[in-house]
């Protein structure tokens, strides 16, 4: 199952630390996951450490919401579909509160990705994602739009 989510992990990636090639970060940068398949938190924490970030997980968007990390976090991925509030619905609540990190949607439903796009998402990504994908994603994404 984490192979299916998460296609390619294990295998060396020669970008693995191009984030730190490109710019100067202070800190690793925290990339926090939310999604209901704890098997889809393990799989990607275990790639985003293995690749040089921290990482976080949350099994739902409220419990995500109601930690003490959203001033901390640099970069979100959460799954569209999950039991209780939505992707869609967690990055709507994030623009209410005013957090502008960069946020990354995976779903096996990439037809309702449009959605989150309009929400302010930064990228859609069906599942099972690839890891240079999805890495090169979290890269683009934590450099900004600017770069």
């Amino acid at each position: 199952m984490i192979q299916a989510v998460v296609q390619g992990f294990g295998r060396a990636s020669p970008n693995r630390h191009e984030f730190s090639r490109t710019q100067t970060i202070s800190k690793i940068p925290l990339i926090a996951v939310v999604d209901d398949d704890a098997s889809v938190c393990e799989a990607i924490q275990g790639l985003l450490k293995a690749s040089g970030f921290n990482a976080e997980t949350f099994l739902s968007a409220e419990e995500f919401l109601q930690s003490d990390r959203l001033d901390v976090v640099d970069c979100l991925i959460t799954d569209l579909r999950m039991r209780g509030m939505s992707g869609l619905k967690l990055r709507q609540q994030l623009n209410a509160f005013g957090r502008a990190f960069p946020v990354i949607v995976i779903t096996a439903f990439p037809r309702e990705g449009r959605r989150a796009l309009a929400a302010g998402a930064v990228s859609v990504l069906g599942k099972p994602v690839g890891k240079d994908e999805l890495l090169s994603c979290i890269q683009s994404a934590l450099r900004g739009p600017d770069a």
